[in-house]
């Protein structure tokens, strides 16, 4: 079966980049799938090509499937930092300066239709009912070949809330080598929900570690796509359905600290991609390089940083596991004290970047008094709601949000955050599992989707859930009377998401589905150029998303390209 597993690799990998137009001398998938070990071995190819293994294409090309996905679905928000100009691809993600022709843009489609194929190929061949494993393979199929048209319509079409007549993917629900068009978005999320849902019919629990998917797994994706579709009943449905009475406190993995390093085994976990330490290490093109770097092991690349509003969300309760846990502010040792603030001439304090620093001293009211520019100043130190503090300095005329923290080591003016949660897997800095989904994102989908039906006890009891596990103290937790200066509960659900959810690919999607305003407006609150930044592309309703790659566009001439580009 090994000789039909790479057999079926070499074909998959000779496919056009956009999987439009098939090879001609293409392998029968009857020959392929002779029973269910053939089955096994080309959905474990799936699981390989996503991963981008050394030992599948023979080399390691850093074209990961899910690094690129993270740079894409997180970086150009609000809850990331980049430190410098660089020649990896995450610059232009991160400045919104998406082509055609840029690697990730590239990467994604060619990989994402590639595995879309691979999935096909099961589909058509096996019977349902012959085998329970049988089924649970076919339902494998299903739940990828699903969850990976959800993963390319949130990169490359608007969003479902902002229309189903708008223009979505191509649907490849076929291995026939006709000419595909984009499919509306309306289309696309139905033929998502049916292929989720069978997967959930046919797929039992998992046929390994975390590494494989489950009934679980296909549900839990289908309680985000529905919350996507703003069908909030479904969404709701779907999540009691999961608990099954349960206490969803009780799905939670107690040890946060380290979910992401026992990604494969916790029970929290609904899905990742496994990653070994023999094989796995994709060294400086792994998702972990890119938030830390290892002086141990001389790796990483470590330009990514939590952004500025980031960090002042998460220091209003400093105990939170989510901050301590996961960011690491580096030190060079002195015992100082630094402020860290905007110059409102030239950014808000919505920006990503943090530009002015200056060392200084506490007074007797713990106000925090410094010079800047030949001028001595003073951070008034302010309760909030009458449960944590905030710095405000007065410059230029403007009341500057600032933060004080102990003096940090720099790169290239930005304070360094390393961030780990994609690192430390068997003790080693550039090795993590990535995770698909998990738990408390379930849970989450479930608050919006409360809140959004006008239910929110029920919402907040599930935000409290979330926070009691991260260490939030009692008097942290929301109710109708404690909304902690909130307006609405759905802002408290989608502070939550970005709290517990940061750096996990969902930012960007999130506030996009929201809104394009509040999309822009993070966009134009972030340098537009600077010594280290290129000028960013000018953010309108349609460069928001990703281009249609240009080699997809020259392989098959009746797709047609997002406007702006």
């Amino acid at each position: 079966m090994k000789k039909i597993f790479l057999a079926l690799m070499a074909g998959v990998v000779l496919a056009s980049c956009d999987l439009n137009f098939f090879p001609s001398d293409e392998l029968n998938s009857d020959a392929l799938l002779q029973d269910e070990a053939g089955a096994e071995y080309i959905m474990d190819g799936c699981y390989s090509l996503l991963k981008d293994e050394v030992e599948f294409l023979g080399y390691s090309s850093g074209n990961t499937f899910t690094r690129h996905f993270f740079q894409m679905s997180e970086f150009p928000a609000d809850n990331c930092n980049l430190s410098s100009h660089t020649t990896d691809p995450l610059y232009e993600a991160t400045a919104l300066k998406m082509t055609d022709n840029l690697k990730n843009v590239g990467t994604l489609w060619m990989v994402g239709y590639k595995v879309i194929y691979m999935t096909n190929t099961i589909i058509e061949t096996l019977v349902e009912g012959e085998s329970a494993d049988s089924d649970h393979l076919l339902g494998e199929a299903y739940f990828v070949r699903g969850w990976m048209h959800l993963n390319l319509a949130t990169l490359y079409a608007r969003p479902y809330s902002h229309g189903r007549e708008n223009l979505g993917i191509p649907l490849h629900i076929s291995t026939n080598n006709a000419v595909v068009t984009r499919a509306s978005v309306g289309d696309v999320y139905d033929q998502i929900v049916k292929d989720l849902t069978k997967a959930s019919e046919l797929m039992g629990a998992s046929r390994g570690n975390k590494g494989y998917p489950s009934k679980e797994t296909a549900l839990g994706v289908l309680s985000r796509v529905y919350l996507y579709m703003e069908n909030w009943q479904e969404c709701v449905n779907t999540v009691n359905a999961m608990l099954g009475g349960a206490n969803a406190a009780a799905k939670l993995d107690a040890d946060l600290a380290n979910l992401f390093i026992n990604a494969k085994t916790s029970s929290e976990v609904l899905f990742c991609l496994a990653h070994e330490t023999i094989g796995d290490d994709m060294g400086q093109s792994s998702i972990g390089s890119m938030y830390l770097h290892s002086d141990e092991e001389a790796i990483g690349w470590g330009e990514i940083y939590p952004s500025n509003p980031l960090l002042y969300l998460y220091e209003r309760y400093p105990m939170d596991l989510r901050y301590t846990a996961f960011i690491h502010p580096q030190y060079p040792g002195l015992n100082t004290y630094t402020i860290y603030f905007p110059d409102p001439e030239t950014e808000n304090d919505d920006s990503g970047r943090l530009h002015l620093t200056a060392n200084g001293t506490f007074d007797a009211d713990e106000n925090f008094v410094f010079t800047y520019d030949g001028a001595t100043y003073k951070a008034e130190k302010r309760l909030v709601n009458g449960e944590y503090y905030e710095y405000h300095v007065n410059y230029k005329g403007e009341d500057c949000l600032a933060r004080v923290h102990k003096t940090m080591k720099n790169r290239n003016t930005s304070p360094i955050y390393y961030m780990s949660k994609f690192s430390y897997q068997d003790g080693k800095s550039m090795i993590s599992s990535p995770i698909v989904c998990r738990w408390a994102e379930v849970i989450l989908n479930r608050a919006e989707a409360y809140a959004q039906l006008g239910q929110d006890a029920k919402a907040l009891e599930d935000v409290n859930v979330i926070r009691k596990r991260a260490g939030i103290p009692a008097d942290g937790m929301f109710s109708a009377g404690a909304m902690h200066g909130y307006k609405s509960v759905l802002d408290v659900v989608l502070d939550e998401r970005r709290l517990e959810l940061a750096f996990e690919g969902f930012r960007f999607y999130d506030l996009l589905r929201h809104g394009f305003e509040r999309t822009k407006a993070i966009h134009d609150a972030m340098p537009q150029q600077d010594s280290y930044w290129q000028p960013r592309f000018p953010l309108t309703e349609e460069t928001v998303f990703m281009p249609i790659p240009q080699t997809a566009l020259d392989n098959n001439p009746s797709l047609v390209q997002n406007p702006g580009y």
